[in-house]
């Protein structure tokens, strides 16, 4: 089993996550800005640990890494200016992927979003552009590394049970963050199966297992 560090660890896929991987053996941390989140992070199985992932150190933020196997990004400004998503969404997605690579190759599963990437198409007078701009840039950041990874983009959530998945384009573009949770939970289990894949999903028909392995 693996030492997993889950970085958001209070968002919504990241705590179904938490539980699902602790359900499966493995020994989960979750990194948590605030002190009063620790308790529902406790709850899932994990152990919540307080540090700002704008705000660490690379040093430590790379010898946090070390003591771990994995690390999943499910973090994210979730909205508002765009200085701050660049500052959560890019910058501190990029640290952490340079960390992992730092503390000698932890596999970095990255949470990312459907239609990122150089071609995502969203204008710059758009109020999403800044989002897209900074996962791309930080999706970019992850391929081009040396460190282990596995890219999930997800299209928009939804509070749904969870499902199969659909990996092709389909109209509904929705999948449920347990759904999600579910793919993160099946993607650290699958270890180096899992590695430099890309899975583009919505919510489907498709088992989850198969289409990660």
């Amino acid at each position: 089993m693996s030492q997993v560090l889950v970085i958001g660890a209070h968002g919504k896929v990241a705590l179904l996550a938490e539980e699902l991987l602790v359900q499966a053996g493995h020994q989960v941390t979750g990194m948590i800005r605030k002190p009063e989140q620790a308790d529902d992070v406790r709850a899932t199985g994990a152990e919540p640990v307080v540090a700002d992932i704008v705000s660490i150190e690379d040093d430590a933020l790379a010898t946090l890494l070390a003591e771990h196997d994995v690390v999943v990004w499910s973090a994210g400004a979730g909205g508002g200016s765009a200085e701050r998503t660049y500052a959560i969404d890019r910058d501190a997605a990029i640290r952490t992927i340079d960390a992992a690579q730092a503390a000698g190759g932890t596999h970095v599963v990255m949470v990312s979003y459907f239609g990122a990437g150089p071609d995502h198409g969203v204008s710059p007078d758009h109020d999403f552009f800044a989002y897209a701009d900074a996962k791309s840039a930080a999706d970019a950041h992850l391929q081009a590394s040396s460190t282990p990874w596995t890219l999930l983009r997800p299209s928009s959530l939804t509070d749904g049970p969870a499902t199969g998945v659909a990996t092709s384009d389909t109209e509904s573009r929705e999948v449920s963050r347990a759904t999600v949770a579910q793919v993160v939970a099946t993607v650290v289990d699958a270890g180096e199966a899992a590695v430099g894949r890309v899975i583009t999903f919505n919510g489907g028909d498709q088992d989850v297992a198969t289409v990660v392995s």
